[in-house]
């Protein structure tokens, strides 16, 4: 299922884009379905995705927590042991190697957790390339291991200090930088959201998660999972899992970041309590306010903290093939405690997300059921935000 025609997942996607940026859309989108129909492009995505990434990533059973929960078989697709530590290297690869095709010396890109910024650095330096990445002043506060990494790996992290200094307003800056420099530079998107064609192209990257998982539990499960769960911000990682399973009976659950709570105001759940709106180029579900002016988000979780989420998981909402749900600070960080004292594997916050919403519902699904989630990062980079909260 390709988005349709100027990018449209049913009345979401589409490009609200400054005109200055038609042209370089236009170039990635050509370029984009030139190369993957290419021999040459996909041996060389895929022998970095091997030999660099370290895939295929291990679909692992987490005997002891299934255990302890009583219900619902518990596997783990462990994106957490990629190199730099998510999946954020998948696609950061793939639209490095498109750059290089399109000629751009120059790569632009937002973070939040800091993990797109990390591989985006990797990538950049592995292939030579010039590097700047935008990150909200608050998210390196919360992120200084990650930002340290960065400017480790040759790559110059710009603060940025409007707005909420989150993600969305390193976004902003980006896209400003990105219309001023469109000729030498490629902005390297780090999630399904933004015009066309990035919502596509960041999903494509990332369905190797998926089609691996497709593979693996048949071999380990004897058919495919019931259920595959993930968290959600801008929605890479659980479009990565869910896409390859579009057509098959295997239910979608993505997890938002409650926040302190969804009543009060404080989180980052766009699907779950946003209105239909356009934000970074695109229709999609937003968190605004009566005057259509966009919220403020909250959430313990750097990459969960953003007002929108990518078009293509506001039309699984709409027409119902996916389930969104929302987990608060307080779950995610028991969650978070659970996964590394009973398996020894500390989570992402981000993930800890989806495996909390797990942990609820693993009893009531029943010891029949088989369930994976997206453990799409490793927790190292958020030691120091846990610990100061504990």
């Amino acid at each position: 299922m390709l988005p349709g025609k100027n990018g449209y997942f049913g009345e979401f996607g589409g490009k609200f884009i400054p005109e200055t940026l038609f042209f370089a859309l236009s170039e990635l989108e050509t370029i984009y379905y030139k190369v993957i129909k290419s021999k040459k492009f996909k041996n060389e995505f895929n022998y970095y995705l091997t030999h660099y990434v370290g895939r295929p990533t291990p679909l692992y059973y987490a005997g002891r927590l299934t255990e302890k929960l009583q219900g619902a078989r518990i596997f783990l697709k462990r994106e957490d042991l990629c190199h730099t530590g998510a999946h954020k290297i998948n696609n950061t690869l793939g639209q490095i190697l498109l750059a290089k095709e399109m000629g751009k010396k120059r790569i632009i890109a937002e973070t939040g957790a800091g993990q797109h910024g990390v591989a985006v650095a990797t990538a950049a330096s592995l292939f030579d390339l010039k590097c700047e990445i935008y990150m909200g002043s608050e998210d390196i506060k919360r992120q200084r291991l990650n930002v340290f990494r960065m400017n480790l790996l040759g790559a110059k992290v710009i603060s940025v200090e409007t707005g909420t200094k989150t993600l969305k307003d390193a976004i902003n800056e980006a896209i400003r930088d990105w219309v001023t420099n469109v000729e030498t530079t490629h902005y390297l998107l780090g999630s399904t959201v933004g015009p066309h064609p990035y919502p596509m192209i960041v999903r494509d990257f990332q369905s190797v998660i998926g089609r691996e998982t497709k593979k693996q539990a048949v071999k380990a499960i004897g058919r495919l999972p019931d259920y595959l769960v993930a968290c959600v911000g801008g929605g890479s990682n659980s479009l990565g899992m869910f896409y390859p399973f579009y057509k098959e009976k295997v239910k979608f659950i993505g997890v938002e970041a409650a926040g302190e709570s969804i009543s009060s105001g404080r989180h980052a759940a766009p699907l779950c309590a946003g209105k239909v709106g356009i934000l970074h180029g695109a229709k999609s579900y937003v968190l605004q306010d009566e005057d259509g002016q966009i919220s403020s988000t909250h959430s313990v979780s750097a990459g969960l903290d953003y007002p929108g989420v990518g078009p293509e998981h506001s039309f699984y909402k709409k027409t119902k093939r996916a389930q969104y749900t929302a987990i608060n600070d307080r779950e995610a960080l028991k969650a978070f405690c659970m996964l590394s004292q009973i398996e020894g594997i500390i989570p992402a916050l981000e993930s800890a997300h989806a495996l909390a919403y797990v942990i609820k519902m693993a009893k009531k699904w029943g010891k029949n059921k088989n369930v994976v989630i997206c453990l799409s990062g490793r927790g190292d980079k958020d030691m120091e935000e846990v610990a100061k909260i504990f």
